[in-house]
């Protein structure tokens, strides 16, 4: 059984403490599991590398993913879990500070669930968290396959 992780891909430590705080302050209770790069994003979600001993039946319930990573960008690990029967239909938030529109057009057509562009200020980023919170981890059902 699942234990509604949620798998936050950021590589930058001041981006990471904002939105764990943001999520605390929402109260949203799902144990966050936090990588760094596109690469480990990818070993987590198909138990490979250094987290081969994971259950692979207990995917997140959702991804933060930034699109400005080393080793694999987030638009590389979007297009991985698009293309696997596995991962297809895992819902996956693109969080990120970039301001370029193709990356946005690029994120819907690789079948990403919401573009949201990193906002400066706290308060912005509580509400979002908890509009995501509100939808993505209490009201939306994603099949199970």
């Amino acid at each position: 059984m699942a234990d509604n992780i949620i798998l936050l891909v950021e590589d930058n430590p001041d981006d990471e403490a904002l939105t764990l705080r943001a999520l605390r302050k929402k109260n949203i209770a799902n144990r966050v599991v936090v990588v760094r790069d596109g690469v480990e994003a990818l070993d987590f979600l198909f138990c490979t590398g250094d987290y081969a001993d994971r259950d692979p039946n207990n995917l997140p319930q959702v991804v933060l993913l930034d699109l400005r990573l080393p080793k694999m960008d987030g638009l590389g690990v979007l297009r991985r879990l698009r293309i696997d029967p596995r991962t297809r239909v895992l819902p996956v938030i693109v969080l990120t500070s970039s301001s370029v529109d193709q990356d946005m057009v690029d994120s819907y057509h690789y079948g990403v669930n919401a573009y949201i562009r990193k906002p400066v200020d706290f308060t912005q980023l509580i509400g979002a968290v908890r509009q995501l919170g509100l939808h993505l981890l209490v009201l939306n059902e994603a099949p199970r396959l």
